[in-house]
């Protein structure tokens, strides 16, 4: 079967009011985004994509290459996902 795993990360954290960008404030020692991506990992999903919008680049220089990446230009809210959603499968439908 194969798994795809989707992460919000384009999130301002506003209300953290913080500089640093609100996934990658430390939980246990490790940014929050990375838990997710290390537990996305752990059940072998086939592609795992972050979306990422204020932040990208630090979010980006943290997690590396080890995950593709979705741009988010505009905030939304959670709501909007299902049009996200669809728009990343079907832009990396594999044959």
């Amino acid at each position: 079967m194969n798994i795809m795993g989707i992460v919000l990360a384009a999130g301002q954290g506003k209300r953290m009011k913080s500089k640093l960008y609100k996934v990658l404030h430390k939980v246990c020692g490790k940014p929050m985004v990375g838990h997710v991506v290390t537990a996305l990992k752990n059940i072998n999903t086939s592609r795992t994509v972050v979306i990422v919008g204020h932040g990208a680049e630090a979010v980006q220089s943290y997690l590396g290459d080890q995950v593709e990446y979705a741009l988010q230009a505009q905030q939304h809210l959670v709501r909007d996902m299902p049009s996200c959603r669809r728009r990343i499968c079907l832009a990396g439908k594999r044959d």
